[in-house]
């Protein structure tokens, strides 16, 4: 039987569990990259054993938010340089 808060099946393959990826991936980031980073991985993690197509939607708007965070931020370090 499979623990589904401690160890969910859609967020481990294998010996590797979703949660430790994050968290090595975003160690550096702070904020709403981190937010956005997480939730990316997260849901592409999960897609084929959770909720298909509507994760991959998910996963699709926070790459939108993150990609429109980083264009805004590049514009305001242009301006102000």
């Amino acid at each position: 039987m499979t623990d589904k808060v401690n160890r969910p099946a859609h967020y481990t393959q294998g010996p590797i569990e979703c949660i430790d990826v994050i968290e090595q991936v975003t160690r550096d980031m702070i904020g709403m990259e981190a937010v956005c980073t997480a939730k990316i991985i997260k849901y592409m993690w999960r897609w084929k054993d959770k909720n298909g197509v509507e994760d991959l939607r998910k996963a699709q708007y926070y790459i939108n938010r993150l990609i429109a965070a980083k264009e805004k931020a590049e514009a305001l370090e242009r301006y102000w340089t």
